[in-house]
C-alpha cells in the first residue's frame, strides 16, 4: 500500500498541540525564555519565526528532489540564513525599537533546532502545500506559546498586557517576574501543567 504523507489535520495538530516546539519537544528554549518578558516582542519573535520557517520550508520543499546527502544540511542553513537576515534587516528599518530590544536573538534563528527539524522532519520529504502548512502550525504552536508566557510575566511584573493597566492598584508587581528566575518559574509550570492534562488523558 503506497504511504500518502502526513494529512493537513494531523499536521495542524502536531503543530499546534501533540509535537508543540515549547511544549512537548523543548526546541527554541533559547528565544522562549529570553524574550517573553513582554507580549510585544514575544509576538514579534514568534511572527518573524514564522516568517522564516514558511519561506525556508518552501524553498526546501522545491529542491528536496536535487539535495545531496552531503549537502543537506548546508543547503538548510543557508536558505535559513538568507531569510532570517531579511526579517532582519525588516525590523532593523521598520521597527528600530524593538529590533534593539530583541537583541541577538532574531540573528540567532539561524541556528534554531525548530527551523532546522522542520526542514529536515517535514520540508525535506514532503510536497509544497504539506511543508506550508507545517511550518504556519508549528509557527503558530510556538509564537502562541510565547505570547502565552510574555503575557503571565509582563501581568505579574507590571500589572499590564500591551501596556493596558489589567491588575487594580493595590497589585504589587512581581520584580522577579521581569528576570531570568521568572521565565524559568512560568515555563516550568507551563511545562507541568501539559504533562498532568496528557497525563490525565493517557
Amino acid at each position: 500500500m503506497e504511504n500518502k504523507g502526513p494529512t493537513v489535520a494531523s499536521v495542524i495538530t502536531a503543530g499546534l498541540w501533540s509535537e508543540n516546539p515549547v511544549l512537548r519537544l523543548l526546541l527554541g528554549m533559547c528565544p522562549t525564555l529570553a524574550v517573553t518578558t513582554a507580549v510585544k516582542p514575544a509576538l514579534t519573535m514568534g511572527l518573524s519565526v514564522i516568517f522564516v520557517l514558511i519561506c525556508s520550508n518552501i524553498v526546501v520543499s522545491l529542491m528536496r528532489n536535487l539535495l545531496k546527502p552531503h549537502l543537506r544540511i548546508l543547503m538548510f542553513t543557508l536558505a535559513i540564513a538568507t531569510f532570517v537576515t531579511i526579517a532582519d534587516l525588516y525590523l532593523k528599518a521598520f521597527l528600530p525599537e524593538m529590533s534593539a530590544t530583541l537583541g541577538p536573538y532574531i540573528p540567532l534563528i539561524i541556528v534554531n533546532c525548530i527551523i532546522i527539524c522542520r526542514a529536515e522532519a517535514c520540508a525535506s520529504k514532503c510536497g509544497l502545500f504539506i511543508s506550508i502548512v507545517d511550518a504556519l502550525a508549528m509557527g503558530v504552536g510556538f509564537t502562541v506559546v510565547l505570547c502565552i508566557l510574555g503575557a503571565i510575566r509582563e501581568l505579574l511584573a507590571t500589572g499590564m498586557v500591551f501596556d493596558i493597566m489589567i491588575m487594580p492598584k493595590a497589585f504589587v508587581p512581581w520584580a522577579a517576574m521581569r528576570m531570568p528566575v521568572g521565565a524559568f518559574i512560568t515555563l516550568g509550570l507551563m511545562l507541568g501543567l501539559v504533562n498532568l492534562v496528557t497525563g490525565k488523558k493517557a
